[in-house]
Protein backbone atom coordinates (compact mmCIF):
# COMPACT_ATOMS: atom_id res chain seq x y z
CA UNK A 1 0.00 0.00 0.00
CA UNK A 2 1.34 3.43 -0.91
CA UNK A 3 1.80 5.81 2.00
CA UNK A 4 1.46 9.56 1.63
CA UNK A 5 4.46 11.60 2.73
CA UNK A 6 4.34 14.04 5.63
CA UNK A 7 5.83 17.42 6.39
CA UNK A 8 9.24 17.86 7.95
CA UNK A 9 11.83 15.27 8.95
CA UNK A 10 9.89 12.58 10.81
CA UNK A 11 12.15 9.56 10.25
CA UNK A 12 13.04 9.29 13.95
CA UNK A 13 11.01 9.39 17.13
CA UNK A 14 11.38 13.15 17.49
CA UNK A 15 8.04 13.68 19.26
CA UNK A 16 6.52 12.55 22.54
CA UNK A 17 2.91 12.19 21.35
CA UNK A 18 1.33 12.23 17.91
CA UNK A 19 -2.45 12.69 17.94
CA UNK A 20 -4.57 11.83 14.91
CA UNK A 21 -8.13 13.04 14.47
CA UNK A 22 -10.60 15.68 13.40
CA UNK A 23 -10.45 19.11 14.94
CA UNK A 24 -13.29 21.56 14.40
CA UNK A 25 -14.01 25.21 14.90
CA UNK A 26 -16.40 25.56 17.83
CA UNK A 27 -18.85 28.37 18.43
CA UNK A 28 -19.49 29.05 22.10
CA UNK A 29 -22.59 31.08 23.05
CA UNK A 30 -22.36 34.56 24.48
CA UNK A 31 -25.03 33.69 27.06
CA UNK A 32 -27.06 30.70 28.31
CA UNK A 33 -30.20 29.69 26.48
CA UNK A 34 -31.46 27.84 23.45
CA UNK A 35 -29.39 28.08 20.29
CA UNK A 36 -32.40 29.76 18.71
CA UNK A 37 -32.16 32.56 21.28
CA UNK A 38 -28.40 33.11 21.51
CA UNK A 39 -27.52 36.32 19.64
CA UNK A 40 -23.78 35.76 19.17
CA UNK A 41 -21.02 33.21 19.58
CA UNK A 42 -17.31 33.24 20.35
CA UNK A 43 -15.07 31.18 18.11
CA UNK A 44 -12.91 28.47 19.62
CA UNK A 45 -11.39 25.13 18.69
CA UNK A 46 -12.29 21.59 19.67
CA UNK A 47 -11.44 18.02 18.85
CA UNK A 48 -10.67 15.14 21.20
CA UNK A 49 -7.26 14.28 19.79
CA UNK A 50 -6.05 17.84 19.20
CA UNK A 51 -7.24 18.69 22.72
CA UNK A 52 -4.87 16.01 24.04
CA UNK A 53 -2.02 17.34 21.90
CA UNK A 54 -2.60 20.92 23.06
CA UNK A 55 -2.82 19.98 26.74
CA UNK A 56 0.38 17.94 26.52
CA UNK A 57 2.20 20.74 24.70
CA UNK A 58 1.08 23.21 27.38
CA UNK A 59 2.51 20.77 29.95
CA UNK A 60 5.91 20.85 28.25
CA UNK A 61 5.80 17.85 25.91
CA UNK A 62 6.70 17.69 22.22
CA UNK A 63 3.48 16.95 20.37
CA UNK A 64 2.25 16.70 16.81
CA UNK A 65 -1.34 16.84 15.58
CA UNK A 66 -2.10 15.08 12.29
CA UNK A 67 -5.42 15.60 10.54
CA UNK A 68 -7.08 17.19 7.53
CA UNK A 69 -8.85 20.53 7.27
CA UNK A 70 -10.37 22.47 4.43
CA UNK A 71 -8.46 25.00 2.37
CA UNK A 72 -10.63 27.67 3.98
CA UNK A 73 -10.51 30.31 6.68
CA UNK A 74 -11.72 27.93 9.37
CA UNK A 75 -8.92 25.53 8.45
CA UNK A 76 -6.42 28.40 8.70
CA UNK A 77 -7.77 29.27 12.13
CA UNK A 78 -7.55 25.70 13.41
CA UNK A 79 -3.99 25.14 12.28
CA UNK A 80 -2.83 28.49 13.61
CA UNK A 81 -4.66 28.17 16.95
CA UNK A 82 -3.37 24.65 17.62
CA UNK A 83 0.16 25.66 16.62
CA UNK A 84 0.03 28.50 19.16
CA UNK A 85 -0.14 25.87 21.92
CA UNK A 86 3.24 24.63 20.73
CA UNK A 87 1.88 21.69 18.72
CA UNK A 88 3.61 20.71 15.48
CA UNK A 89 1.00 21.03 12.70
CA UNK A 90 3.35 20.53 9.74
CA UNK A 91 1.73 17.20 8.78
CA UNK A 92 -1.85 18.53 8.66
CA UNK A 93 -3.35 18.10 5.20
CA UNK A 94 -5.40 20.76 3.42
CA UNK A 95 -8.32 19.60 1.27
CA UNK A 96 -9.39 22.01 -1.50
CA UNK A 97 -12.66 20.15 -2.10
CA UNK A 98 -14.06 19.57 1.41
CA UNK A 99 -14.77 22.05 4.22
CA UNK A 100 -13.45 22.24 7.76
CA UNK A 101 -15.95 20.90 10.28
CA UNK A 102 -17.67 23.29 12.69
CA UNK A 103 -20.12 22.96 15.56
CA UNK A 104 -22.27 25.08 17.84
CA UNK A 105 -23.24 24.33 21.42
CA UNK A 106 -25.23 25.93 24.19
CA UNK A 107 -23.73 27.14 27.46
CA UNK A 108 -25.82 24.80 29.58
CA UNK A 109 -24.40 21.71 31.25
CA UNK A 110 -23.91 18.90 28.75
CA UNK A 111 -25.60 16.53 31.17
CA UNK A 112 -28.96 18.35 31.08
CA UNK A 113 -31.84 18.04 28.63
CA UNK A 114 -31.43 21.72 27.78
CA UNK A 115 -27.98 21.23 26.29
CA UNK A 116 -27.77 21.44 22.50
CA UNK A 117 -24.87 20.58 20.19
CA UNK A 118 -25.21 21.00 16.44
CA UNK A 119 -22.45 19.59 14.21
CA UNK A 120 -21.70 20.58 10.63
CA UNK A 121 -19.10 17.93 9.86
CA UNK A 122 -20.70 15.61 7.27
CA UNK A 123 -18.41 15.49 4.24
CA UNK A 124 -15.69 17.38 6.09
CA UNK A 125 -12.04 17.31 5.07
CA UNK A 126 -11.30 15.06 8.04
CA UNK A 127 -13.80 12.46 6.85
CA UNK A 128 -11.52 11.89 3.83
CA UNK A 129 -8.64 10.64 6.00
CA UNK A 130 -7.57 7.19 4.80
CA UNK A 131 -4.51 4.93 4.65
CA UNK A 132 -3.77 6.40 1.21
CA UNK A 133 -4.01 10.07 2.20
CA UNK A 134 -2.29 10.22 5.59
CA UNK A 135 1.45 10.67 6.27
CA UNK A 136 2.53 7.46 8.01
CA UNK A 137 6.05 8.75 8.62
CA UNK A 138 4.55 11.53 10.73
CA UNK A 139 2.05 9.24 12.44
CA UNK A 140 4.79 6.88 13.64
CA UNK A 141 7.22 9.68 14.61
CA UNK A 142 6.31 9.79 18.31
CA UNK A 143 6.81 7.69 21.40
CA UNK A 144 3.00 7.51 21.61
CA UNK A 145 0.35 7.59 18.87
CA UNK A 146 -2.95 8.72 20.37
CA UNK A 147 -6.23 7.79 18.67
CA UNK A 148 -9.89 7.81 19.62
CA UNK A 149 -13.13 6.07 18.69
CA UNK A 150 -14.41 9.28 17.12
CA UNK A 151 -12.23 9.04 14.00
CA UNK A 152 -13.43 5.61 12.79
CA UNK A 153 -17.03 6.84 13.02
CA UNK A 154 -16.43 9.61 10.46
CA UNK A 155 -16.28 7.42 7.33
CA UNK A 156 -15.35 3.99 6.01
CA UNK A 157 -11.96 5.38 4.97
CA UNK A 158 -11.34 6.74 8.46
CA UNK A 159 -12.25 3.36 9.93
CA UNK A 160 -9.79 1.64 7.56
CA UNK A 161 -7.07 4.05 8.68
CA UNK A 162 -7.61 3.46 12.39
CA UNK A 163 -7.87 -0.30 11.86
CA UNK A 164 -4.50 -0.21 10.13
CA UNK A 165 -2.91 1.81 12.93
CA UNK A 166 -4.33 -0.47 15.63
CA UNK A 167 -3.12 -3.61 13.87
CA UNK A 168 -0.45 -5.30 16.01
CA UNK A 169 1.83 -5.77 13.04
CA UNK A 170 5.63 -6.14 13.28
CA UNK A 171 7.55 -2.90 13.07
CA UNK A 172 4.99 -0.71 14.85
CA UNK A 173 7.23 1.91 16.40
CA UNK A 174 4.97 3.79 18.78
CA UNK A 175 2.91 2.83 21.80
CA UNK A 176 -0.69 3.10 20.59
CA UNK A 177 -3.06 4.90 22.96
CA UNK A 178 -6.81 4.60 22.25
CA UNK A 179 -9.61 6.52 23.95
CA UNK A 180 -12.87 4.68 23.23
CA UNK A 181 -14.88 7.92 23.12
CA UNK A 182 -18.11 6.19 22.14
CA UNK A 183 -20.37 8.66 20.29
CA UNK A 184 -23.55 6.79 19.27
CA UNK A 185 -24.85 9.72 17.22
CA UNK A 186 -21.78 9.73 14.99
CA UNK A 187 -22.05 6.00 14.37
CA UNK A 188 -25.73 6.34 13.45
CA UNK A 189 -24.78 8.99 10.91
CA UNK A 190 -22.04 6.76 9.50
CA UNK A 191 -24.48 3.92 8.84
CA UNK A 192 -22.26 1.37 10.62
CA UNK A 193 -24.50 -0.58 12.97
CA UNK A 194 -21.63 -2.53 14.54
CA UNK A 195 -20.01 0.34 16.42
CA UNK A 196 -19.71 -1.69 19.64
CA UNK A 197 -17.86 -4.54 17.94
CA UNK A 198 -15.71 -2.11 15.95
CA UNK A 199 -14.64 -0.17 19.03
CA UNK A 200 -13.92 -3.34 20.99
CA UNK A 201 -11.81 -4.68 18.13
CA UNK A 202 -9.86 -1.43 17.83
CA UNK A 203 -9.29 -1.24 21.59
CA UNK A 204 -7.94 -4.79 21.58
CA UNK A 205 -5.23 -3.68 19.15
CA UNK A 206 -4.03 -0.78 21.30
CA UNK A 207 -1.37 -0.83 24.02
CA UNK A 208 -3.07 1.69 26.32
CA UNK A 209 -6.85 2.12 26.42
CA UNK A 210 -9.06 4.71 28.13
CA UNK A 211 -12.74 3.83 28.57
CA UNK A 212 -15.50 5.17 30.77
CA UNK A 213 -17.54 2.81 32.91
CA UNK A 214 -20.66 4.29 31.31
CA UNK A 215 -19.24 3.80 27.81
CA UNK A 216 -18.52 0.14 28.47
CA UNK A 217 -22.10 -0.32 29.66
CA UNK A 218 -23.65 1.54 26.72
CA UNK A 219 -21.43 0.13 23.97
CA UNK A 220 -20.69 -3.37 25.17
CA UNK A 221 -23.32 -4.09 27.82
CA UNK A 222 -20.59 -4.60 30.43
CA UNK A 223 -22.05 -3.52 33.78
CA UNK A 224 -19.94 -5.30 36.41
CA UNK A 225 -17.50 -2.47 37.10
CA UNK A 226 -13.79 -2.16 36.23
CA UNK A 227 -12.97 -5.84 36.75
CA UNK A 228 -15.69 -6.89 34.31
CA UNK A 229 -14.42 -4.37 31.76
CA UNK A 230 -10.91 -5.77 32.11
CA UNK A 231 -12.28 -9.27 31.59
CA UNK A 232 -13.91 -8.09 28.35
CA UNK A 233 -10.74 -6.27 27.25
CA UNK A 234 -7.70 -8.28 28.42
CA UNK A 235 -5.37 -7.52 25.51
CA UNK A 236 -4.06 -3.97 26.20
CA UNK A 237 -1.01 -3.81 28.47
CA UNK A 238 -2.66 -0.89 30.28
CA UNK A 239 -6.40 -0.33 30.69
CA UNK A 240 -7.71 2.83 32.35
CA UNK A 241 -11.35 2.69 33.46
CA UNK A 242 -12.80 6.13 34.17
CA UNK A 243 -15.51 6.00 36.83
CA UNK A 244 -16.83 9.56 36.67
CA UNK A 245 -16.96 11.44 39.96
CA UNK A 246 -15.93 8.27 41.80
CA UNK A 247 -12.43 8.08 40.35
CA UNK A 248 -10.45 5.87 37.98
CA UNK A 249 -8.84 2.43 38.01
CA UNK A 250 -5.81 1.32 36.02
CA UNK A 251 -4.99 -2.29 35.19
CA UNK A 252 -1.34 -2.79 34.24
CA UNK A 253 -0.25 -6.20 32.97
CA UNK A 254 2.65 -7.75 34.87
CA UNK A 255 4.29 -10.09 32.39
CA UNK A 256 6.41 -11.71 35.09
CA UNK A 257 3.39 -12.95 37.06
CA UNK A 258 0.80 -13.03 34.31
CA UNK A 259 -1.51 -10.94 36.49
CA UNK A 260 -2.53 -7.29 36.60
CA UNK A 261 -1.41 -4.67 39.03
CA UNK A 262 -4.59 -2.78 39.90
CA UNK A 263 -4.58 0.80 41.17
CA UNK A 264 -7.56 3.02 42.05
CA UNK A 265 -7.41 6.77 42.73
CA UNK A 266 -10.50 8.75 43.74
CA UNK A 267 -11.48 11.78 41.70
CA UNK A 268 -10.94 15.28 43.03
CA UNK A 269 -13.76 17.44 44.30
CA UNK A 270 -14.18 20.14 41.69
CA UNK A 271 -16.53 23.11 41.27
CA UNK A 272 -17.50 22.36 37.68
CA UNK A 273 -17.94 25.18 35.17
CA UNK A 274 -18.42 22.90 32.12
CA UNK A 275 -17.67 19.21 31.57
CA UNK A 276 -16.45 19.57 27.98
CA UNK A 277 -12.89 18.43 27.40
CA UNK A 278 -12.42 16.73 30.78
CA UNK A 279 -11.94 13.25 29.32
CA UNK A 280 -9.34 14.53 26.86
CA UNK A 281 -7.55 16.38 29.64
CA UNK A 282 -7.53 13.26 31.81
CA UNK A 283 -5.92 11.30 28.97
CA UNK A 284 -3.31 14.05 28.53
CA UNK A 285 -2.45 14.03 32.23
CA UNK A 286 -2.15 10.25 32.32
CA UNK A 287 -0.02 10.19 29.17
CA UNK A 288 2.21 12.97 30.50
CA UNK A 289 2.94 11.02 33.67
CA UNK A 290 3.42 7.82 31.64
CA UNK A 291 6.02 9.51 29.45
CA UNK A 292 7.82 10.62 32.61
CA UNK A 293 7.85 7.08 34.01
CA UNK A 294 5.76 7.91 37.09
CA UNK A 295 3.92 5.31 39.16
CA UNK A 296 0.39 4.15 38.34
CA UNK A 297 -1.01 6.18 41.24
CA UNK A 298 0.76 9.35 40.04
CA UNK A 299 -0.43 8.76 36.49
CA UNK A 300 -4.02 8.64 37.67
CA UNK A 301 -3.55 11.67 39.90
CA UNK A 302 -2.08 13.70 37.05
CA UNK A 303 -5.05 12.63 34.94
CA UNK A 304 -7.45 13.88 37.59
CA UNK A 305 -5.54 17.17 37.95
CA UNK A 306 -5.60 17.85 34.20
CA UNK A 307 -9.31 16.99 34.14
CA UNK A 308 -9.91 19.40 37.03
CA UNK A 309 -8.25 22.18 35.02
CA UNK A 310 -10.64 21.52 32.11
CA UNK A 311 -13.69 21.22 34.34
CA UNK A 312 -13.12 24.67 35.85
CA UNK A 313 -13.17 26.60 32.53
CA UNK A 314 -16.03 27.06 30.03
CA UNK A 315 -14.25 25.84 26.89
CA UNK A 316 -12.63 22.61 25.71
CA UNK A 317 -9.08 23.65 26.62
CA UNK A 318 -7.66 24.95 29.88
CA UNK A 319 -4.30 26.20 31.06
CA UNK A 320 -2.95 23.23 33.00
CA UNK A 321 -1.12 23.59 36.30
CA UNK A 322 2.62 23.96 35.94
CA UNK A 323 4.58 20.71 36.17
CA UNK A 324 5.97 21.64 39.60
CA UNK A 325 2.49 22.58 40.82
CA UNK A 326 0.96 19.35 39.52
CA UNK A 327 3.80 17.26 40.95
CA UNK A 328 3.35 18.83 44.37
CA UNK A 329 -0.39 18.17 44.38
CA UNK A 330 0.07 14.63 43.08
CA UNK A 331 2.51 13.92 45.92
CA UNK A 332 0.19 14.70 48.87
CA UNK A 333 -0.93 11.87 51.11
CA UNK A 334 -4.27 10.11 50.58
CA UNK A 335 -6.26 12.04 53.22
CA UNK A 336 -5.07 15.40 51.84
CA UNK A 337 -5.91 14.30 48.30
CA UNK A 338 -9.44 13.37 49.30
CA UNK A 339 -9.98 16.67 51.16
CA UNK A 340 -8.70 18.77 48.29
CA UNK A 341 -11.28 20.88 46.46
CA UNK A 342 -10.48 22.83 43.30
CA UNK A 343 -12.38 25.87 42.09
CA UNK A 344 -12.15 28.05 38.96
CA UNK A 345 -8.76 29.74 38.75
CA UNK A 346 -6.99 27.12 40.87
CA UNK A 347 -4.14 26.68 38.38
CA UNK A 348 -3.15 30.35 38.64
CA UNK A 349 -1.81 30.34 42.22
CA UNK A 350 0.60 27.42 42.66
CA UNK A 351 2.01 28.44 46.05
CA UNK A 352 -1.40 28.90 47.64
CA UNK A 353 -2.84 25.69 46.26
CA UNK A 354 0.22 23.57 47.00
CA UNK A 355 0.27 24.75 50.60
CA UNK A 356 -3.45 24.18 50.93
CA UNK A 357 -3.15 20.66 49.55
CA UNK A 358 -0.29 19.85 51.91
CA UNK A 359 -2.38 20.99 54.83
CA UNK A 360 -5.42 19.10 53.54
CA UNK A 361 -7.64 22.16 53.38
CA UNK A 362 -9.99 23.37 50.68
CA UNK A 363 -8.51 25.59 47.95
CA UNK A 364 -10.19 28.49 46.26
Amino acid sequence: MTRAGGGGDTNSLDTDVVALGESMVTFLPSRPGRLADVPSFERGIGGAESNVACALAAAGHRTRWVGRVGADGFGDHLVEAIARYGVDTSAVGRDPHRPTGIYFRTADDRGTDAHEVVYYRAGSAASAMSPATMPYDALWSGRVLHLSGITPALSADCLALVRDLCDRKPGRRSLVSFDVNHRPGLWRDSGDGDSADVLLDLARGADLVFVGEDEAANAWGVTGGPAAIRAALPEPAVLVVKQGAHGATVFAADHATGRDTITFVPALRVDVVAPVGAGDAFAAGFLSATLRGLSAERRLRHGHLMAAAALTVPGDLATPPSRDHADALAAVDAPAWERLRLRPGWTADPARNTAAASEGVRTS
